[in-house]
């Protein structure tokens, strides 16, 4: 059977317009077929494609999701060049976030390894700028945190894009690996550990930005909303904006608590709001579809 030290990784890269782009980082990913692929999410308006790869958690060193990712990781700074990057999601890099999470029998411990493993490859193969939060920083440093001091959710064009790379060559924050200067055709890494978190997004029918980042500030629980959710107001589509949601504790707080809460909040705004969405699959979705891909292989 296979082992059931399994972690997941997600990572999510600026780009899902550029088909050349994205094949060669699958294929890429295809060396390395003990850490498959089991999700891909795309979003055009956003320019920006999340992976889902999972396989057998290392207890230490090197392990075939991290050699995987940066795999991947390279193939994206080979073809995507993030000056001329531009869409209606925050990001501060090509390869803008990893996050693994461990599953089963894996412990968090296990996954921070293996993503202090990867930002010291990123960091010195790579050449690229990297951070680390959650469990695979020695002071648990979250996220949010990081992309605060770097103005991550202001738009840098309009009210509703960002374009281009980061715009001077020094940091704000001195990295966790890698190099101190940055490039803006690269950008920076973010790489954490945690445990599992679901990503909802809930489509509002407006054109008001101000209107759904006041709904989506009083949902989340950093404007006195629901604990272990972070919100923000991202232009989707004409007339649409969605309250895109990270869920930090999804058995707390889960999607349907999060879709109720955004249409009562709505309702005073005069806003109709749509059905919302997960970008991945859950836990066990994901698990089963890692299991029946080897099933006839072992």
């Amino acid at each position: 059977m296979l082992k059931s030290v399994v972690g997941c990784c997600k990572v999510y890269i600026s780009e899902s317009r550029n088909r050349i782009a994205l094949e060669s980082i699958e294929r890429a990913s295809t060396l390395f077929p003990l850490a498959p692929i089991i999700n891909k999410f795309e979003d055009v308006a956003y320019n920006r494609v999340g992976y889902t790869l999972v396989s057998e958690m290392g207890v230490s060193g090197p392990s075939h999701l991290a050699n995987a990712v940066l795999a991947m990781a390279k193939a994206a700074f080979d073809t995507i060049d993030f000056d001329v990057h531009s869409g209606t999601h925050p990001r501060l890099g090509v390869v803008d976030h990893i996050c693994f999470h461990p599953l089963l029998d894996a412990s968090l411990d296990q996954a921070a390894t293996t993503a202090r493993c990867l930002a010291t490859d990123m960091g010195s193969n790579l050449q690229v700028p990297t951070y680390l939060y959650g469990a695979a920083h020695e002071e648990g440093r979250t996220l949010d945190s990081i992309r605060r001091v770097f103005g991550y959710f202001k738009p840098n064009s309009s009210e509703n894009q960002w374009i281009g790379g980061l715009k001077s060559d020094s940091l704000p924050l001195k990295p966790d690996r890698g190099p101190s200067q940055v490039t803006s055709a690269k950008g920076v890494a973010v790489i954490g550990a945690t445990n599992w978190v679901d990503n909802y997004n809930i489509p509002l029918l407006s054109s008001d930005i101000n209107a759904v980042r006041r709904i989506a500030k009083r949902v989340s629980g950093r404007g006195g909303g629901l604990p272990s959710v972070q919100a923000m107001a991202l232009a989707h589509a004409e007339g649409v904006i969605e309250v895109a949601c990270n869920l930090l504790d999804p058995n707390k707080v889960g999607g349907e608590r999060v879709q109720e809460e955004v249409e009562s909040i709505a309702r005073e705004e005069g806003i109709s709001v749509e059905r919302g969405y997960y970008t991945d699959f859950s836990q066990d979705q994901i698990i089963s579809s890692y299991f029946k891909l080897f099933q006839n292989k072992i």
